[in-house]
């Protein structure tokens, strides 16, 4: 049947409609080409891939030639976001189910005081913490730690913990990092949080004498609560052998459900579910005069205390079950 035939017979009506007429076919001295089959295109995957092993390789080109740069603390943001903080990641989304809420509480820029409690036997929250930070806030800041004097006495932690960001915890460095527009975590409880028993879990220790407090008030940096809930439960402390712990050195050597029972696969941590979230900061600014004032780092201490102490009641609600979805 013609197109005039079909245009006349089966389309009636329709005389203005016209078959679309076959393009002419372009062929190469005299021969018809062959289509492109889809196993000869690289596939999205394949590029994936080479692009990974293309920034890996000049990864470790960098990292043979001394091209990157560290700061007088020791921090690598390099090799931090390239090693450290995709391993953390793991722990973080997949194993801890973390949520954090209030992220808009933390400052775009310049510096400040991020203060946590502390908990669950290692100090896995602090890290969590600063993946939470690097991950959710939209300027994708980095989290410099305050860590204990005993972290920087190990050879292999003291290097990894200054690369990673974090450094002593006194009032000198904390002031020059804040001073130089950097956030600065810090845990006031101490070896005191993180090594309490499960019976004694999401109650706050003491604060110590406020050195945190003083530290901020000096560079009139805001300083910003945070709740963590999930720690607890990761190692829970049944008992505290204090003998072994002075024999070691240690500030104490836990006794868990599954440590020292299981040997080094007692180590791995429980998958409890994570909360964290970040508190109205609190400013600091017009308070810089009476950063020696006793009294007033009290009571500005004592006011994070209580912040921290009550979100974390609330998280607690929020979270009923501890190893729930």
């Amino acid at each position: 049947m013609s197109q005039d035939e079909y245009r006349r017979d089966v389309l009636p009506g329709h005389a203005e409609f016209q078959l679309p007429t076959p393009a002419p076919v372009q062929r190469v001295n005299g021969r018809r080409p062959i289509p492109e089959r889809p196993a000869d295109r690289p596939a999205d995957g394949a590029d994936v891939w080479d692009q990974r092993v293309a920034e890996g390789l000049a990864f470790l080109r960098r990292r043979l030639a001394g091209a990157y740069e560290v700061d007088e603390f020791g921090f690598d943001p390099e090799l931090t976001d390239a090693l450290f903080q995709p391993i953390l990641k793991v722990l973080y989304r997949d194993w801890f189910r973390t949520e954090v809420l209030g992220i808009e509480n933390v400052p775009a820029e310049g510096g400040g005081l991020v203060v946590g409690n502390h908990s669950g036997t290692l100090a896995l929250d602090a890290l969590m913490l600063t993946v939470a930070m690097r991950d959710k806030h939209p300027q994708e800041r980095h989290l410099r730690l305050l860590g204990a004097d005993l972290v920087f006495r190990m050879p292999v932690m003291s290097e990894l913990a200054r690369a990673a960001g974090a450094t002593v915890a006194c009032n000198p460095d904390a002031e020059r990092l804040m001073t130089g527009g950097q956030l600065v975590g810090v845990f006031p409880e101490g070896f005191k949080g993180i090594g309490k028993r499960f019976a004694d879990r999401y109650k706050l220790q003491r604060f110590g004498r406020g050195g945190f407090v003083s530290a901020a008030l000096r560079t009139g940096t805001p300083i910003i609560p945070v709740a963590i809930v999930g720690a607890e439960e990761i190692y829970p402390i049944l008992a505290d052998l204090k003998p072994l712990a002075r024999l070691l050195g240690v500030p104490y050597f836990p006794v868990t459900p599954t440590f020292p029972l299981l040997g080094p696969l007692g180590l791995v941590p429980l998958p409890s579910k994570w909360l964290i979230q970040f508190c109205p900061p609190i400013p600091t600014a017009h308070l810089t005069e009476f950063a020696d004032d006793p009294l007033v780092v009290y009571n500005l201490a004592d006011q994070v205390r209580e912040t921290i102490q009550a979100t974390l009641h609330e998280l607690l609600e929020k979270r009923p079950d501890a190893f729930g979805p």
